[in-house]
């Protein structure tokens, strides 16, 4: 990749699993009450024709990782397991409450956290516990994210007989400089041991994330840990950009600092020779920062133009409608987004008192809809097209003015009412969705909100 293009387009930019992206959420003309209208709405337009998607937050980890940017709590109390899963229950319960008729659920993911923390016997009672106020959509796909050292056959048979076939497991990277700076310490054995385990049993795709830009982390690195991957042959794999935002973080990051990260010429160097190796392995690139064999789910949804994203990524489940359990999870009806709670303590409050514990949101208007709608094609397509009078909008010409530079520098093609990423503009589509992005070009923050696109 051209270092010029590296330097001009290296800015701070979202990554776009939502529009408008959080930082721009209008909160003020948000309410509890209008949440609950846009998912009555959204309920009753495609609970039937295709379901809906659950998010289920775990926040609970035994040491802390200190590239992590979620909401956590650590501790090696496991007596907090039952108490949150209670608690997430009764906010399923408030959801259900809403609407006239069972929800029908195409797709569920545990995220955290570490979903692992939880003994496989409250995993059991939890995913009961959902399922006994549902129906189960004919193609319905659970999932959850593994630690490769704590997560056991138990684990992996507790999951798969409640319906779980998919698992995907953190490697970061393997080398150990790395993993103690991270403070994610975890040999290849560990992980080879899950992966063959899970393949054993039955899980018909198994993940892992791979991270680029890591402190300490070589071009060399990337080579050690991909070779390694190729060993097990995971089915898919999300290789993702370390995003550095120490103010999120606070002080999570020790055992390095800013000095000790990849520059972002040696850092999309990394991207480009993992993206070599896995491709040479028989991998296809997905979106923005996955990969998946021709055999997986998420491959054959790019191809069949059924690539969806989301606040879980990409996923070959489009719905419109994800509710967001846990605390700090992220709702979204497709009118409207909400965000729980982040402190344990307040979420158990509002729920004792029958309240559904969001705090922020955003009611989409009409422009949003349009812009959020281009983004998403961008994101999973690299096209998008105005030619549908619900895809124009007011600000369509400003935004295409802003898109000369990346026409001038091969970055993007526009004709008949048409935008095309170019093979060159694939790695700046975060640039190019920023285009679109009109509360980003009105409200330009005075401080940094995100990572850098590169």
């Amino acid at each position: 990749m051209s270092q010029n293009l590296i330097k001009k387009y290296n800015v701070p930019g979202p990554r776009y699993t939502s529009y408008p992206t959080v930082p721009f959420w209008d909160n003020n003309s948000f309410s509890l009450k209008l949440w609950k209208q846009s998912l009555q709405q959204s309920f009753k337009e495609s609970n039937t024709s295709e379901g809906i998607s659950l998010y289920i937050h775990l926040p609970f980890c035994e040491s802390l990782c200190t590239f992590c940017g979620c909401n956590k709590r650590i501790t090696k109390r496991h007596e907090v397991e039952s108490p949150y899963i209670t608690a997430v229950l009764k906010e399923w319960d408030l959801y259900c409450e809403l609407f006239d008729e069972k929800p029908i659920i195409k797709e569920l993911h545990l995220g955290g956290g570490t979903p692992t923390f939880f003994a496989p016997l409250n995993l059991n009672r939890l995913i009961n516990g959902i399922t006994r106020k549902a129906i189960l959509a004919n193609n319905y796909e659970f999932s959850f994210e593994g630690h490769p050292n704590n997560t056991t056959e138990a684990h992996l048979l507790t999951l798969f007989n409640l319906g779980f076939r998919r698992v995907s497991f953190g490697v970061q990277d393997y080398n150990h400089a790395v993993q103690k700076a991270i403070h994610r310490i975890q040999p290849f054995k560990n992980v080879q041991r899950v992966t063959e385990m899970a393949r054993n049993i039955g899980y018909t795709s198994i993940g892992h994330d791979i991270i680029f830009g890591l402190p300490f982390q070589t071009v060399d690195h990337i080579r050690e840990t991909i070779a390694k991957t190729r060993q097990l042959k995971p089915d898919r794999i999300a290789f993702y950009s370390y995003a550095h935002t120490p103010w999120i973080k606070g002080n999570g990051q020790r055992g390095f600092n800013e000095n000790n990260l990849p520059k972002a010429e040696e850092k999309r160097l990394q991207y480009e020779i993992g993206k070599v190796l896995l491709i040479d392995a028989g991998y296809t690139e997905i979106g923005m920062d996955h990969f998946a064999l021709p055999s997986d789910a998420l491959y054959n949804a790019m191809a069949n133009l059924k690539l969806h994203r989301n606040f879980m990524g990409y996923t070959a489940s489009k719905t419109k409608m994800m509710i967001g359990l846990g605390v700090s999870s992220i709702s979204d009806s497709w009118y409207g987004f909400s965000q729980n709670v982040k402190g344990i303590e307040e979420y158990y409050h509002l729920l004792d008192h029958q309240i559904i514990p969001v705090f922020r949101g955003h009611i989409l208007n009409e422009e949003d809809l349009a812009i959020r709608q281009h983004i998403l094609n961008l994101m999973c397509h690299y096209k998008t097209s105005w030619n549908a009078s619900n895809l124009k909008f007011e600000n369509l010409d400003k935004i295409l003015n802003k898109l000369s530079e990346m026409l001038k520098d091969g970055l993007v093609i526009i004709e008949n009412n048409t935008l095309k990423i170019t093979k060159q503009g694939k790695p700046f589509v975060r640039n190019v969705c920023m285009a679109f992005d009109v509360l980003l070009q009105q409200k330009q923050p005075q401080k940094q909100l995100f990572s850098m696109t590169i």
